[in-house]
C-alpha cells in the first residue's frame, strides 16, 4: 500500500531526471494525469502517454533537456502531503521563485497552476512546486 502517490511520482521523476532517462513510468490515476498535463503545457516535460497495461495502466512522462543535457526541471517539491495538507486562500497563492517556477494547486474548478488559480480568483490546497 502507497501513502503518497503523488509524492511517489514526484520522486520517480526526479530519480529519472539524475540518470538522465529519455522517461519514466508512473502508475495512472486521473490526479496525475492531470499534474503530467500541467507540466506538459508549461513546457517541463515533452509529453505523456497512457499506456494500458496489466494489471494497472501506466503513464509514461517523456522527459525533457536542454542541449548540454541538463534537465529542464531542477526541482520538484511536494508541498501538501497526506499528513498535513496545506489550504491556501487566493491572496495567499505562493509565488515560487519569484514567477520562475510554478506551483500546482487542486481547487474547486481543477487542477491548474498558481497563474490560473490568481487569474479565476480561486484557492485550494497546493500539490507541489516545480521549478
Amino acid at each position: 500500500m502507497m501513502t503518497d502517490p503523488i509524492a511517489d511520482m514526484l520522486t520517480r521523476i526526479r530519480n529519472a531526471l539524475m540518470v538522465r532517462k529519455q522517461y519514466v513510468l508512473v502508475p495512472s490515476s486521473k490526479m496525475k494525469k492531470a499534474i503530467a498535463d500541467i507540466l506538459v503545457k508549461e513546457g517541463y516535460i515533452e509529453r505523456v502517454d497512457v499506456l494500458d497495461q496489466k494489471p494497472r495502466p501506466m503513464l509514461r512522462l517523456w522527459l525533457k533537456y536542454d542541449r548540454e543535457k541538463k534537465p529542464v526541471i531542477t526541482g520538484l517539491k511536494r508541498v501538501s502531503k497526506p499528513g498535513r495538507r496545506i489550504y491556501v486562500g487566493k491572496d495567499e497563492i505562493p509565488w515560487v521563485l519569484s514567477g520562475i517556477g510554478i506551483a500546482i494547486l487542486t481547487t474547486s474548478k481543477g487542477i491548474m497552476t498558481d497563474r490560473q488559480a490568481r487569474r479565476l480568483g480561486v484557492g485550494g490546497e497546493v500539490i507541489c512546486y516545480v521549478w
